[in-house]
């Protein structure tokens, strides 16, 4: 009885094999590969930092804020209304296209939206925790690219 119920209990803390949290230096050279390095002027720190901020690295996250006027898919969390397809669609794809740990929409939606006036003033969490941080060499500490 004792171990049944110590196997069930083990049953629910056991993280499902399919979830994909990436590790920082794993998203940062993904980003790197994918041409995110000094993109429209932004520094890889930049993205790598957006991406903690947005997601905490896990490409596979959605958030529906609690107004219920938009959803976040990915990495970058890039918000539906105006990026995927349950909106405007400006980046012309899924937003479950976003949802992929191989980051490549991802990172091609990314730069669609960089390139808008805004730049990464479109992400509120870059502007908060990125943009005039004087510590974002760390975010490439001992990451090989």
């Amino acid at each position: 009885m004792k171990a049944s119920m110590v196997l069930s209990l083990i049953g629910y803390l056991v993280v499902p094999s399919d979830t994909a949290v990436l590790g920082r230096c794993v998203v940062a050279k993904k980003l790197h590969e994918g041409g995110l390095s000094d993109f429209e002027g932004y520094s890889l720190e930049n993205w790598v930092c957006l991406a903690y901020f947005e997601s905490k690295f896990n490409p596979m996250a959605v958030y529906e804020n609690s107004r219920g006027d938009f959803i976040g898919y990915g990495l970058f969390q890039i918000r539906n209304h105006d990026w995927c397809d349950h909106g405007r669609n400006r980046c012309h794809m899924s937003c479950s296209a976003l949802l992929n740990p191989d980051l490549k929409k991802t990172i091609e939606c990314a730069k669609t939206i960089v390139k808008g006036k805004r730049g990464m003033g479109a992400w509120p969490s870059w502007t908060l925790n990125c943009q005039h941080s004087d510590t974002l060499a760390r975010w490439l500490d001992g990451c090989k690219l």
